[in-house]
């Protein structure tokens, strides 16, 4: 039995230790991620299984948002989201639905169907989830985090043509998006780089441009090769994975907000279409979230607007077309 003397003393200790900040605090979701009455619903139609040929025996699970605007007549824009299950979950940082609801309905995004797919995964593998995202479980690591085409040709070669069959998307690669947070912002980030005339805008949260798989040579290959079309917002935190290991030692190759930072700079020197924010957050979507709703008006800002003041249609919101 520990002494009463001994009990105090170690509660006035844990009371004298300051606690680690909480970095993430202050970042919160705001009215463009929360759901609002009079608001049109889009429909998240899924989930859809497609078989990998870039990576045989493997299946990747996706949905599809649907937005109560779309009209099969008229060519949609497209967004797909790496780590679907994330930006979609309606409980998490991101809420990727309710963004898409809001932006769409006051124009200020044009009309887009949205996709949320999975890392690939066989059919025994679990289904990531919210508290694991299948870096151990599935085939996330290899595809996400490699520099090859392989990741490239499942959503180009096999998710787009499933999805032509299904919808009216614009065939302008300025109209399709890709994004993702940490191995899913590299991901997305490759897809364009290695197809960009099929996709030319990138979100990217706390991207892991790392050397996970290489990662971190993606500076000196923006600055070796020529200029692609390519627009992309990058958001990182000061508090992200910095690089040292659990032997205190520092990996340069392994700090996720300096190989951020680089990057941007080589983008920026290059003369690409870049945004960026620093925050002070750790990894994850805790900040990428919350801003979500700025990151895609950014890479959206250029879809068509009318400045006719006689145009009733452009300055009302966007109400989906009566059947």
């Amino acid at each position: 039995m520990k002494s009463p003397y001994l009990i105090v003393a170690l509660l006035s200790l844990q009371a004298a230790t300051p606690q680690a900040p909480d970095y993430n605090a202050y970042y919160q979701l705001g009215p463009d991620s929360l759901p609002h009455d009079g608001v049109p619903k889009g429909d998240l139609r899924g989930p859809f299984v497609v078989p990998s040929q870039a990576y045989p025996g493997t299946q990747h699970t996706y949905w599809v948002y649907v937005p109560a605007q779309y009209d099969p007549a008229v060519a949609a824009s497209l967004m797909i989201f790496q780590d679907g299950q994330a930006f979609k979950d309606m409980n998490g940082s991101v809420r990727a639905p309710n963004v898409l609801d809001n932006l769409i309905y006051r124009r200020e995004i044009p009309v887009m169907i949205a996709v949320f797919i999975n890392p690939g995964r066989t059919a025994e593998q679990p289904e990531p989830t919210p508290s694991d995202w299948g870096d151990r479980t599935t085939n996330r690591p290899a595809e996400y985090n490699s520099l090859d085409d392989k990741y490239a040709r499942v959503i180009v070669d096999e998710l787009m043509p499933v999805l032509r069959q299904q919808y009216n998307i614009s065939k302008d690669p300025d109209r399709h998006g890709i994004g993702g947070a940490s191995s899913g912002a590299i991901a997305a980030f490759t897809v364009a780089w290695q197809r960009p005339d099929d996709f030319r805008k990138v979100l990217s949260i706390v991207g892991s441009f790392v050397n996970l798989r290489g990662g971190d040579a993606y500076a000196d290959i923006v600055r070796q090769n020529e200029k692609k079309p390519i627009r992309i917002f990058l958001q990182d935190g000061r508090n992200d994975n910095r690089g040292v290991g659990r032997d205190g030692v520092y990996d340069q190759r392994r700090d996720w907000f300096y190989q951020n930072v680089r990057l941007m700079q080589a983008l920026t020197a290059r003369g690409y279409d870049v945004n960026y924010t620093w925050g002070m957050n750790t990894h994850g979507q805790r900040m990428g979230g919350p801003i979500l709703p700025e990151m895609m008006r950014w890479l959206w800002r250029d879809h068509p607007v009318s400045t006719d003041v006689n145009d009733a249609v452009e300055r009302s919101f966007h109400e989906p077309t009566k059947k």
